[in-house]
C-alpha cells in the first residue's frame, strides 16, 4: 500500500486540489444563489435573454 501511495502521490495531490476547487466553486454558487445574486453580471443591454432572466424580479416589484 505504501509503495502504491509513493508511486502515485502526485496524482493524488492533483486530484485533491481539483476536487477542493470544485467544492469551493459550488459553495460560492450556492451562497450567491441564496443571496439573490445573478451570475450573468446584469449587463442586460447586450443580452439576448434579458427579458427571461429578470422577468420574475420585475413582476415581483410591480
Amino acid at each position: 500500500m505504501l509503495e502504491w501511495l509513493s508511486n502515485n502521490w502526485a496524482n493524488i495531490l492533483i486530484i485533491a486540489l481539483v476536487t477542493a476547487l470544485v467544492v469551493l466553486a459550488i459553495i460560492s454558487m450556492v451562497r450567491d444563489k441564496k443571496e439573490g445574486k445573478s451570475s450573468c453580471g446584469c449587463n442586460c443591454a447586450n443580452c439576448a435573454l434579458a427579458g427571461k432572466c429578470h422577468s420574475v424580479q420585475k413582476k415581483e416589484k410591480s
